[in-house]
């Protein structure tokens, strides 16, 4: 029995593990205590409340919605290990090409005289088309003609700029219906933003779609061998983040009741941002809607409450770069502890 009973003490009790919050409660955790700490200094600086002015939520809210459409489209790009550039930019030339077929038939400066007055329906399906095609052009160089991420969406980034440039010559394109205009007022942007997020979490959590995105991701090489047509779904992917490129590009021009062709610039890199932030790994196979939401407001929550501090803007960007750079860090550090515990 003495021996049994040393036996059984020599036993190793196996130690429990730790249970780890999941990404998306830690980032939102991160987002309560920078509202917070905004709230602190915007009572010891300005002497005023950060959260307690609806305008200015409302405002913030509203410029989030833009660049989370298109941080959405962004984050699938980047768990199949690529980059997309181009979204800014893609931005613009649909918000041109949108407004172009919105114009009043009393504007005697229309793009298209004949084309005035046109149901909401039309500049709306012209938007997407623009994106989805520029989105169709990255996809097809990167998975056929196997030219890197980076410089395809570089390309696309500068093409599509001069695009929106070249269309009306520089000059701006106004005098929208009020019936297009309806989509940019109001609460609509945020509305837009939430239901393409909700779409997108389910798409890539519940469908085969999301199991080849973040299979292509973790490793393409086994996700061909497993039967999956690589080529053919990196085409939709970077198709898909072209599509809401350009439905951010539609809520752009309507919100603002003209197309620009300066609109969107550097949305790209806060889309990035925002998708880093989130949990969006850039080694790609790993990141979530959810948390790329977080990662956008968070961004928001960040400019307005430097704004509302009376930062200079020159310093907002530098402050930017720098919480971009720690997001990447953080994500290396992520990734390394990940290929450990494999």
């Amino acid at each position: 029995m003495a021996t049994n009973t040393e036996s059984t003490q020599h036993l190793e009790v196996p130690k429990k593990r730790k249970r780890k919050l999941p990404t998306e409660v830690s980032i939102f955790l991160v987002l309560i205590g920078i509202a917070l700490l905004f709230e602190v200094l915007g009572w010891a600086i300005r002497g005023d409340s950060f959260l307690m002015n609806p305008r200015r939520l409302l405002i913030m809210i509203l410029q989030v919605s833009i660049i989370g459409i298109i941080a959405i489209g962004v984050t699938q790009v980047i768990i199949t290990g690529g980059i997309d550039l181009s979204s800014g930019s893609v931005l613009a030339l649909t918000a041109m090409v949108t407004a172009s077929f919105a114009q009043q038939s009393d504007y005697l400066r229309a793009v298209y005289p004949a084309l005035t007055d046109l149901p909401w329906v039309l500049p709306l399906l012209a938007g997407l088309l623009v994106g989805a095609l520029a989105g169709l052009v990255n996809g097809a160089l990167i998975a056929f003609a196997m030219i890197p991420p980076f410089i395809a969406t570089l390309g696309m980034m500068v093409s599509a700029r001069g695009m929106a440039r070249a269309y009306t010559d520089g000059q701006p394109v106004s005098m929208l219906t009020d019936q297009f205009t309806w989509i940019g007022s109001g609460a609509n942007p945020v509305i837009i933003f939430l239901a393409v997020a909700v779409f997108f979490h389910i798409a890539l959590k519940y469908t085969r779609y999301g199991k080849y995105t973040y299979a292509i991701g973790a490793n393409p090489q086994a996700a061909r061998v497993s039967g999956i047509n690589v080529r053919r779904h990196l085409v939709l992917v970077y198709s898909i983040a072209g599509l809401l490129a350009g439905l951010a590009g539609v809520v752009a021009a309507a919100r603002a009741g003209t197309g620009q062709a300066g609109m969107g610039m550097m949305y790209e890199l806060d889309a990035i941002a925002a998708a880093v932030i989130g949990g969006t790994s850039l080694a790609g196979g790993v990141g979530r809607i959810a948390g790329t939401v977080i990662g956008a407001m968070i961004l928001g929550v960040m400019l307005s409450g430097f704004t509302f501090l009376g930062v200079d803007a020159y310093y907002q960007d530098i402050i930017k770069g720098a919480i971009i750079v720690a997001a990447v860090v953080v994500d290396q550090y992520r990734q390394r502890k990940r290929n450990k515990t494999t």
